[in-house]
């Protein structure tokens, strides 16, 4: 009787309803807050430590083993390296200390604590992912890996409980500065009132999305092509590093094929991966043993406080001594936090329009 969800076409309809309803749920404020990611996998978790749905099922496999992977090529069609190059030298310096910080930090807690924590060094990788770009990095490098389920779900859980107040005072932080006496006169390099309030493009943030079924096509095929092409490859690395080999060469390749501007200028890449990406996160959940996964969930929570802590304590140091702008140093921080789109929506609130 149970689990009373076991044959294949039941539990991929059960993924997709899940994936579908942390989706439509962003309309509500508590769901929005969590975000979608963390929703599916507590779904994920209560249904199969209530017996609802099965501990492993074929399904699970197909899927961790093709989601992710098509998931990070479709996130990556849309890099524009030119775009990149492009931009001044202060937001490039500012995200290139936070990705130094961050990577520091971690390399030297996974040294110090790595073994006090179940796959403590997979666990300082994956989070030197996270926050180097967004928890989507968090899934790759863990797939990458081949990290427990477990230590997945926690660490999914330790990056919302450490990541969402950083977050939170993010959004706080430029009306909170722009008060502060004391910080303009500590951190003196700002733009002008006159200079944030020009600029911009004039296009509407997180506005709905248009695509044409001959733009999905396309862009499943050359997906479906680069993780074809990397997996071959890297069938002739050896088994210890085959893994962490395909995530690399799918990442490269598709970083490549991004250039191509036919490519680039495909519409829906974005949704796509991080569709096939929810559907990892559910099997995430499914897979996972509730008593166990508290017990790891606390000491990797209490892990990466630290790391995040020590590594925001740096960052400013160092941005601080290279008198870089402090709208830049803010906004390198919530895009390493979170991800371009929540940098965006931080400036956009504070409206830095330049």
């Amino acid at each position: 009787m149970f689990p009373l969800f076991q044959t294949s076409d039941s539990m991929l309809a059960v993924i997709l309803i899940i994936v579908a309803f942390a989706f439509w749920s962003q309309k509500f404020k508590f769901f929005k807050m969590i975000g979608p990611a963390l929703c599916v996998i507590i779904i994920g978790i209560l249904l199969v430590n209530l017996r609802i749905v099965p501990g492993y099922t074929d399904v699970y496999g197909t899927i961790s083993v093709y989601c992710i992977p098509f998931s990070i090529s479709l996130y990556l069609l849309n890099v524009d390296l030119k775009q990149i190059m492009k931009m001044s030298k202060q937001p490039l310096l500012s995200i290139a200390s936070a990705v130094f910080c961050v990577s520091v930090v971690a390399v030297i807690f996974g040294v110090i604590f790595g073994n006090r924590i179940e796959e403590g060094w997979k666990v300082a990788g994956m989070f030197v992912g996270t926050y180097t770009g967004g928890s989507g990095n968090l899934t790759a490098i863990a797939t990458g890996l081949d990290a427990s389920s477990s230590t997945i779900a926690a660490a999914n859980a330790a990056d919302y409980v450490v990541g969402m107040p950083s977050l939170v005072l993010m959004f706080l932080a430029p009306a909170l500065l722009k008060k502060s006496a004391w910080f303009q006169k500590f951190w003196p390099y700002s733009f002008t009132e006159k200079e944030l309030e020009e600029g911009g493009d004039g296009k509407e943030l997180m506005a709905a999305e248009e695509w044409s079924i001959g733009e999905i096509a396309m862009l499943l095929a050359i997906s479906a092509s680069i993780v074809g092409v990397a997996t071959k490859i890297s069938s002739f690395v050896s088994p210890n590093f085959a893994s962490a080999a395909r995530i690399l060469l799918i990442s490269t390749i598709s970083i490549a094929a991004a250039q191509i501007p036919s490519v680039r200028k495909l519409r829906g890449a974005t949704n796509l991966g991080l569709f096939f990406g929810m559907m990892f996160l559910v099997v995430v959940g499914f897979t996972v043993d509730i008593r166990g996964f508290f017990g790891c969930a606390l000491s990797i929570t209490l892990f990466w406080l630290g790391v995040i802590l020590c590594s925001f304590l740096l960052h400013m140091l160092l941005t601080r001594l290279l008198k870089i702008k402090y709208e830049y140093v803010l906004l390198g921080i919530v895009g390493a936090i979170a991800d371009g789109s929540t940098a965006a929506l931080v400036a956009s609130g504070a409206k830095w329009k330049a």
